[in-house]
């Protein structure tokens, strides 16, 4: 069997699916010496303590043992806990739509896609494998942690594949909306591009000279006292476009801690959250040839 088809040996718990890593080429006396080289956040007593538990496996199933030999190509599995307890995220997400391929989410602000970093059950990924018990439900595409709105998972891993192709092709249509200060001195709508690159720090992008590799129709829905309700249509898919595009414009997204300047880290303020939303998406469905066109409920 394919090895990204080999089902994994530990079963999910409590919503988190478990890890796995292919041993890599190197020297190390045994398994516990590798995983504390590795895992450096991860102090050996905790992996001693997991392995105990039987929560560390090799690819059969088998516990792996803080002595055991490690094998360069071995494959191992291990389930993500993190050491802190998580602090919840007081926003529920609502499902728009399944059917036996896929489940469509209304996203809220704050809640990260996936686990990553402080998060592990707060995230909309493992959120929905508690509430429909499905392991192999996996994301189409992703949304920033800070933005709300629809997002689609897949529900089976064999005609994944057909969807993923739509957003790889740009055949599918991403319609969101954005707070923002006035923009003067434009005819609406206009296309903007620039070419983005990864930024100074790792969680951010800039623009730089060249050949444009990012694209967004900007357009007004409604002019507000305090700020101008923009409607935005990503051509290209490229990590914080639409927030890049914006500020450079010298409108940036309201309460954006990311642009055009990265604020210090600090607590979620939930009483101020990123004001974009994914609003619509819509696609020929490869499978059924039907029109799909969802939309989120929420508002800014």
């Amino acid at each position: 069997m394919p090895a990204q088809l080999q089902a994994s040996p530990l079963p999910m718990r409590d919503g988190v699916a478990p890890s796995y890593l292919w041993l890599p080429e190197g020297q190390w006396p045994d398994m516990i010496t590798f995983l504390a080289a590795r895992f450096t956040d991860v102090p050996a007593a905790t992996w001693r303590e997991r392995m105990a538990r039987g929560h560390v496996v090799d690819g059969d199933g088998q516990p792996l043992a803080p002595h055991s030999a490690y094998r360069r190509g071995m494959r191992i599995f291990y389930y993500r806990e993190l050491e802190e307890v998580e602090t919840p995220i007081p926003f529920q997400e609502e499902i728009l739509f399944m059917d036996d391929h896929l489940v469509v989410v209304d996203k809220p602000h704050f809640l990260p896609m996936t686990p990553t970093g402080r998060f592990l059950h707060e995230t909309l990924l493992v959120r929905l494998k508690k509430t429909l018990g499905e392991a192999a439900l996996t994301p189409i595409h992703r949304l920033d942690r800070e933005t709300a709105g629809v997002v689609i998972f897949s529900r089976r891993q064999e005609s994944r594949g057909a969807y993923q192709s739509l957003f790889q092709q740009r055949v599918i249509e991403k319609e969101y909306e954005a707070l923002a200060p006035r923009l003067e001195g434009v005819e609406f709508p206009f296309t903007y591009r620039s070419r983005m690159v990864d930024g100074d720090k790792f969680f951010i992008m800039k623009q730089e000279e060249g050949a444009p590799n990012s694209e967004t129709i900007i357009d007004v829905i409604e002019h507000r006292d305090d700020a101008t309700l923009y409607r935005l249509f990503p051509h290209t898919g490229r990590k914080h476009q639409l927030r890049l595009h914006l500020a450079s414009l010298g409108i940036p997204i309201k309460n954006d801690a990311f642009y055009p300047v990265a604020l210090p880290s600090g607590p979620d303020d939930y009483a101020h959250p990123l004001k974009l939303l994914a609003r619509r998406i819509c696609f020929l469905d490869p499978l059924s040839g039907d029109w799909r066109e969802f939309s989120s409920r929420r508002h800014l």
